[in-house]
């Protein structure tokens, strides 16, 4: 009978491009996440948490709990042989609130070196900046103030054009929020205005988003999806109104923990800590001035990853960037993609800055279902645009390139999911965009050589199709039948031409 050992690899993997690691140590739980593809918006390889509760103890007597440490050790020794194991030696490591706090801190870190892992302190100001880049990272015009709560700290960013441009941390973490409370109904609000007041916080922002990063306030976000039944499971991106903090601690106040572990995506380990960073969330929101809360699935990790890029990749859209890669990993030809939204750009030369930037990551998009099933192929464009894991987007333009998607493949009517996400205007433009991309699609059977060779235009009431001599011969009856389907969707006549 062979040996095990015959089984294993004999060699560590070559790490992909842009594999990293980052190891979290935060005052809740400890977190390996390790990173693999385009630098600018790797794709998320490995996820594993532990919740270790470091801060428990030193929100009881300023120390790390012994259990909580030797839990927290044990996670640590497995997160690091998993990362060798997956191609990343070293694992970024950092530690934040609940070690920087304790009094035992030091002799805790000092521990996570004899693991062999090399781990970062971060200071109140650097956990705030990394948050900051995190947020910016994921939503490149991000305007406002960004709130990171952790297990043993808030902290707040401003954010504008780019950069992180003001931060804050307040020891208002949902570990220490109990302890604060207990000093009356209102002692949480007394507290957090002082310390805003005293920071130079309050009406800091006036009229701008709120963006909610950490565990616990994306938890609140899903509980307020569940109770609005919004049909689309994908926290990042997802808007409230300022007022619905409030609205979500009177009705967590109601709630038992049995409805609550109905809420889809919902952790059991965060319902003990709702009500706390639901009320944090009214007081501080309501101190700042915010307009609306956006939650941001990306925060300290991938702030971490973005600080160490150059300029250059940092102004990279996300969502071209990411929307390029699945187009080329998924489709058949490359460069199909850029070469299809130039080719269909002259058909909406009124489109805004937003919707153009859509319809070209839409364009990227266009040939990722070639290998379904053909008659599952409108349905896997839907899936795609709707439930990828894309960033720098909002529900509006996952609706709008999802149903582009699903017309492009002859889908025949608007989604449900679709129709309560867009208007009937944002799925009229989405269908003509589906059209245009169908009909690029069957001129050029994907490949570059008709779409180079040929163009289209609206001249008058007319929708032209130019095709140079040497290849007029693509204009069949497929071809000539979706010419006469955009035209009408565009209330004009198809016009062929003979391009020169």
């Amino acid at each position: 009978m062979p040996s095990v050992t015959n089984f294993r690899r004999k060699a560590m993997p070559a790490p992909g491009e842009g594999r990293a690691g980052i190891i979290d140590i935060g005052s809740n739980s400890i977190r390996l996440v390790i990173y693999d593809g385009p630098a600018r918006i790797p794709a998320i390889l490995f996820n594993e948490k532990v919740m270790a509760g470091l801060g428990k103890g030193v929100s009881r007597n300023g120390a790390l709990d012994v259990t909580a440490m030797d839990r927290a050790l044990a996670s640590l020794t497995r997160f690091k042989r998993l990362a060798e194991q997956m191609g990343v030696g070293q694992p970024r490591t950092v530690a934040t609130a609940a070690v920087r706090d304790a009094s035992n801190g030091m002799m805790f870190l000092d521990r996570v070196i004899d693991l062999g892992l090399q781990v970062e302190l971060l200071s109140g100001e650097d956990e705030a900046r990394m948050a900051g880049l995190g947020v910016l990272a994921a939503i490149p015009d991000a305007d406002g103030i960004v709130g990171d709560l952790g297990g043993g700290s808030l902290e707040l960013v401003r954010i504008c054009d780019g950069e992180v441009l003001k931060s804050s941390s307040f020891p208002f973490g949902v570990l220490r929020l109990e302890a604060l409370k207990a000093k009356g109904p209102r002692a949480l609000g007394a507290i957090v205005a002082k310390a805003l007041r005293k920071s130079g916080w309050i009406g800091e922002g006036e009229g701008l988003p709120f963006y909610m990063v950490g565990g616990s306030w994306r938890s609140l976000a899903r509980v307020d999806m569940h109770l609005n039944d919004y049909p689309l499971p994908i926290v990042h991106h997802y808007r409230m109104e300022q007022e619905n903090a409030q609205h979500l601690v009177r009705v967590l106040a109601q709630l038992d923990k049995k409805r609550l572990r109905d809420v889809v995506g919902l952790s059991g380990s965060r319902i003990p800590s709702l009500k706390h960073a639901a009320t944090l969330l009214s007081h501080v929101t309501r101190h700042l001035g915010s307009s609306e809360l956006v939650v941001s699935a990306y925060g300290l990790r991938e702030g971490l990853l973005y600080s160490r890029l150059s300029d250059f990749l940092r102004a990279q859209d996300p969502l071209i960037a990411s929307a390029r890669e699945e187009g080329q990993r998924q489709g058949r030809f490359p460069e199909h993609g850029d070469l299809l939204d130039r080719w269909l750009t002259p058909l909406f030369q009124d489109e805004d800055a937003v919707d153009a930037r859509l319809r070209h990551a839409t364009c990227l998009l266009a040939d990722v279902s070639w290998r379904a099933h053909p008659e599952f192929r409108a349905e896997r464009g839907l899936d795609t645009a709707l439930h990828g894991n894309w960033v720098g987007v909002d529900a509006r333009g996952r609706g709008m390139m999802a149903h582009a998607l699903y017309v492009s493949f002859a889908g025949p009517h608007v989604d449900p999911i679709v129709a309560r996400l867009c208007t009937a205007e944002d799925c009229l433009i989405a269908e003509r965009w589906g059209l245009a991309i169908r009909l690029a699609q069957r001129l050029s059977g994907g490949v570059a050589d008709a779409l180079v060779g040929s163009h289209i235009a609206i001249d008058g009431n007319a929708l032209v199709l130019g095709i140079e001599p040497g290849n007029i011969e693509l204009y069949g009856e497929a071809v000539e039948r979706r010419h006469k389907i955009l035209a009408a969707a565009f209330g004009c006549t198809p016009k062929l031409v003979t391009r020169r």
